[in-house]
């Protein structure tokens, strides 16, 4: 099987990578899918960011890195993928999540959504939290792959 993981990933956070990590030794590939939205102001632009998780994946066996604009079920046919993967840190993410899941399989009733919880130590991390805690010079190791944390550190510093 292969699993798409669409998201902003803007920055990726530890607990992004786990989520790929853990997901490669369950499918036979895993798609990340970096959105590219125009209705948005990202800290980083994409290529930054898929950069970034290529550096951050390079270890990571069947991992493709990849963006997209549009919808996430698109996405997912122009990738040949058999689920969609997300994350679920808390119980207010599953409602908004379970809302988009009904919302893709509306529009594509052959894909799946499947949740992967976060590893409790991750529960915390948000991509606006990790920029928060950078913007005002806290420490993100914990937070970040290495790369993303000089990245940050460059940005805000």
């Amino acid at each position: 099987m292969k699993a798409l993981y669409p998201g902003s990933f803007d920055p990726l956070t530890l607990g992004h990578l786990d989520l790929i990590n853990r997901a490669s030794a369950l499918f036979g590939e895993v798609v990340v899918a970096v959105l590219k939205n125009p209705e948005k102001q990202p800290t980083f632009d994409c290529d930054t960011r898929i950069n970034q998780i290529r550096a951050a994946t390079q270890n990571i066996k069947r991992v493709e890195v990849a963006a997209f604009e549009g919808l996430t079920v698109d996405c997912a046919k122009v990738h040949n993928v058999d689920v969609i993967l997300r994350g679920l840190r808390a119980m207010s993410d599953f409602e908004y999540e379970l809302q988009i899941a009904h919302t893709n399989r509306s529009l594509e009733d052959t894909l799946e959504t499947i949740f992967l919880v976060t590893e409790t130590h991750y529960s915390f991390l948000s991509s606006s939290v990790v920029k928060e805690v950078a913007r005002f010079g806290g420490e993100i190791s914990h937070m970040v792959p290495e790369l993303v944390a000089k990245d940050l550190k460059r940005l805000f510093n």
